[in-house]
């Protein structure tokens, strides 16, 4: 399931790579700026854009162009150099060679770990596959965290149930200064006479024979009478339980294995 989880995200990120556009993308802090006139070659310049968002242009100093496209700040700059009597008809282009403001963390449990460019329309999956997808000991969650108008969110995605049904439009789409971080799958422990005793990966509704299998079966003196499974309620007090081989295992359960005695 997981490869096929893997192979769904990097078909989105492929998909979803032809729609997007330079257009699109919202200049801002930190964003490093190319720019050229048509037949003005002394006006080229690259500058950054200020964390007030402004660039610097000859001949018409700083100009405010952040939370602007590419397209509207070429328009903007061309108008005032028109206005100011500095060319008749004024062609700009503007091109983004550092995209430092529209950037996602994808942290946690991922491959490449690290901060990622939104050059347009991207979703939750898009910067997963970017990240080289969820890392072995990556679970089925994904958190994703936005602040926007000083009011921070938190939404969950579940990955695996999402691609499983064919249920894109759970996918939330992201902005620069997200984060987006995979949690580290749930575990349950084996104890007692088994052959490997210790963690191990929780799976969805996985029973205590699958768990005793994780855990490479019993030793020769290891018996399934007797099973026990210590866990901790909603109070955080531990309890111990008779367990059956059919029974669901829940995170951080401890399964006791005893020795047989015939």
């Amino acid at each position: 399931m997981k490869r096929f989880v893997h192979w769904m995200i990097a078909a989105v990120l492929t998909f979803g790579a032809g729609m997007t556009g330079a257009a699109e993308i919202l200049l801002g802090p930190g964003d490093v700026v190319k720019a050229s006139v048509y037949g003005s070659p002394d006006l080229a310049t690259e500058t950054r854009v200020s964390e007030s968002g402004t660039m610097t242009f000859p001949l018409l100093g700083e100009v405010q162009v952040g939370g602007l496209t590419t397209q509207q700040a070429e328009k903007k700059i061309g108008n005032l150099l028109e206005k100011g009597g500095y060319l008749k008809k004024a062609q700009v282009n503007l091109l983004i060679t550092t995209l430092a403001s529209q950037q996602v963390s994808v942290l946690g449990q991922v491959n490449r770990p690290g901060r990622y460019p939104v050059d347009g329309p991207r979703k939750v999956l898009d910067l997963l596959a970017l990240a080289g997808g969820i890392g072995a000991e990556g679970g089925d969650m994904v958190t994703l965290v936005r602040t926007h108008n000083g009011v921070t969110k938190r939404e969950t995605i579940d990955v695996v149930d999402m691609v499983r049904k064919g249920e894109m439009n759970r996918d939330y789409e992201v902005a620069g200064g997200d984060i987006i971080f995979v949690e580290r799958a749930p575990r349950a422990y084996i104890t007692g006479e088994v052959q490997r005793p210790g963690p191990f990966r929780l799976e969805r509704a996985m029973t205590v024979q699958q768990a005793l299998s994780a855990g490479g079966g019993l030793t020769q003196r290891g018996t399934q009478r007797g099973l026990r499974i210590t866990r901790r309620d909603a109070n955080g007090t531990m309890h111990t339980i008779d367990a059956k081989a059919d029974d669901l295992v829940q995170t951080d359960d401890v399964i006791t294995v005893k020795e047989s005695w015939f």
